[in-house]
């Protein structure tokens, strides 16, 4: 928590305090008017004296008000700013994480952690910007002052406030541990939240109406009962602060009577008393306030300093490489490279070892969950290899900026993803600088062009959030289009084509070979047909290069290949 209020500026800090200093005083001295209009004026029937009073009581009251603006000014613009730096940190150093790191906090936590978390560290500094200011202050002078009135009158305090600890104790000892369980119970209702929306045709289609419902109403319900409990008890500290607060009136008023009836304090005394006595409680009320939304806060506080502490399982070298070229060619080269998945006991990937030139075709294909997906993302150094090398251009990748690396490779994900925007914003996220002309022909190659020449606003056509509004087949392609439109020596498609009919895809492989010619293309696919022309086909089978050649050579030597072929295709076809 201390490295939040350690982000507060120093001016805005000082103008709170002076403000709230002033709003303070102010207040403090108002019950000392009170009583002097009510024992210099009102008991001896000084009419002139109650106006002057009167007048000077309004002037400190405006003076309270203005202070009191100018503190929750500065107290506000402090912890919207901390928050809005908070979440542009933690949303930065999340775009720099490996997937490692994404795999180990998960998205619903990262969002909840973002706003939630966030909101209750931006609370907390507004309240330390204001209680945590006003309450000593107001406790300390509220005290001197009511010794001043009436020293004997004081020690009724003595036996109202250590009842007032214990009752503040007991809260703080029931309801820290459900505040900060809220926070878990938040991250899993946004977890169960989110699957439910993305996932609403899949649901849908299972006919899994009911059982979503049930599931989100678990940790509804869950969430639901620490909330009511934790309010609860919260609940009851208001009455009983309440009936405090009543029984010390009662007891300064009955007191105070005879002090009033032995000619030993004046009515108007007794009055500022009790409404100093209200100060010192009200107080020290906020100060336990205080110490019960803090801890709530350092949870808060130490899951967000977890996101912004851990540190990328991929990090560029203090002294990074550029790019070579060897004369006008693009090479990739892995050279016996091993991958494990952090905590796992058995790589997922063992002696991955072959080279590519520029114009080459690799494919990689195997069964499901042979570690053909992880092969293509230790390339843009998504994650880092065990052990080996991976040379771009001779340049082993993990010495080239990260930056600089995915410059240089074009990339369509196994899951097509596209942002709410138009068509055209889409594929200028690939390149911000391509012209109509460029985009068109990447969709072309795509091809993307007819469907997308189809639509009434054409590349101004909307796409909603996760481009709902296309078939998986035309998100596949835009997403291809996004690549192609980049310009790179290398491209991966990690399983791209999967939703693409045979047609479609022969003509984009096709598409690709004609006008994507200088460039080293990865293709990762489950399709037989997709991969037969490939100059070289990579045969993974759990997490081991089991293969490596042209469809004539595998076809002959390597048994892995030929299984998975004729589980495809036909005699008829093979010939």
């Amino acid at each position: 928590m201390w490295k939040m209020l350690k982000r507060m500026s120093p001016v805005s800090l000082i103008m709170a305090i002076f403000f709230m200093v002033i709003q303070v005083v102010a207040d403090l001295y108002l019950p000392t008017l009170t009583s002097n209009i009510i024992n210099d004026g009102v008991a001896k029937g000084n009419v002139d004296y109650i106006w002057q009073m009167g007048f000077i009581m309004l002037g400190f009251s405006l003076i309270s008000i203005v202070a009191a603006l100018g503190n929750t000014y500065f107290a506000t613009r402090e912890s919207q700013k901390v928050g809005k730096n908070l979440r542009s940190e933690i949303y930065s150093k999340v775009e720099h994480y490996s997937n490692n790191e994404f795999d180990k906090f998960g998205t619903a936590s990262l969002i909840t952690r973002t706003t939630n978390d966030v909101n209750q560290i931006q609370m907390v500094i507004q309240m330390a910007l204001r209680m945590m200011i006003n309450a000593p202050i107001t406790l300390i002078g509220a005290s001197f002052m009511s010794y001043q009135k009436n020293s004997q009158l004081t020690r009724i305090f003595i036996v109202v406030l250590p009842i007032m600890a214990v009752l503040i104790l007991v809260v703080m000892y029931l309801a820290v541990p459900l505040f900060k369980s809220m926070q878990a119970k938040t991250d899993r209702l946004n977890l169960v939240f989110r699957e439910g929306l993305t996932g609403a045709r899949v649901i849908r289609a299972f006919d899994k109406g009911e059982f979503e419902s049930e599931r989100f109403d678990v940790a509804n319900k869950d969430y639901t009962h620490v909330s009511i409990k934790v309010q609860t008890i919260m609940a009851v500290m208001m009455p009983m602060m309440t009936l405090i607060m009543s029984g010390t009136n009662i007891a300064i008023t009955w007191f105070g009577g005879h002090y009033i009836a032995d000619m030993t304090m004046e009515v108007g005394d007794m009055v500022a008393f009790t409404t100093y006595a209200m100060q010192i409680l009200m107080s020290f009320m906020m100060l336990a306030m205080i110490f019960i939304f803090i801890p709530r806060a350092q949870a808060s506080a130490e899951r967000i300093n977890e996101v912004l502490d851990t540190k990328s399982d991929v990090q560029d070298l203090a002294s990074t490489k550029a790019l070579t070229y060897e004369g006008d060619k693009t090479t990739l080269a892995f050279d016996k490279v091993d991958y494990r998945y952090k905590g796992a006991e058995s790589p997922a990937l063992t002696d991955i070892d072959f080279k590519a030139h520029s114009g080459d075709v690799v494919a990689i294909i195997g069964g499901t969950g042979s570690g053909k997906s992880t092969l293509v993302n230790l390339i843009p150094r998504f994650y880092d290899i065990e052990k080996g090398n991976i040379l771009l251009n001779g340049v082993d990748i993990a010495t080239v900026a990260q930056a600089d690396l995915r410059d240089d490779i074009g990339y369509v994900p196994q899951k097509a993803v596209l942002f709410s925007g138009t068509i055209r914003s889409n594929l200028q996220y690939g390149n911000p600088n391509a012209t109509d002309e460029e985009i068109w022909k990447a969709l072309e190659i795509a091809q993307a062009k007819d469907f997308v020449s189809e639509l009434p606003d054409q590349l101004d056509a909307i796409v909603e959030q996760g481009g709902d509004n296309f078939s998986g087949g035309q998100k596949q392609r835009l997403a291809i289009g996004r690549a192609l439109i980049k310009k790179t020596d290398v491209y991966i498609f990690d399983d791209s084509f999967s939703a693409l009919d045979f047609k479609t895809d022969a003509k984009l492989r096709e598409a690709l070979k004609e006008n994507i010619q200088e460039a080293i293309l990865i293709i990762v696919a489950q399709r037989v047909s997709t991969v037969m022309q490939a100059d070289t086909i990579l045969v993974i089978d759990e997490g081991r290069q089991v293969g490596r050649g042209t469809h004539q050579e595998l076809m002959s030597n390597n048994q892995t290949y030929q299984e998975i072929v004729h589980s495809q295709l036909k005699e008829e076809d093979l010939d």
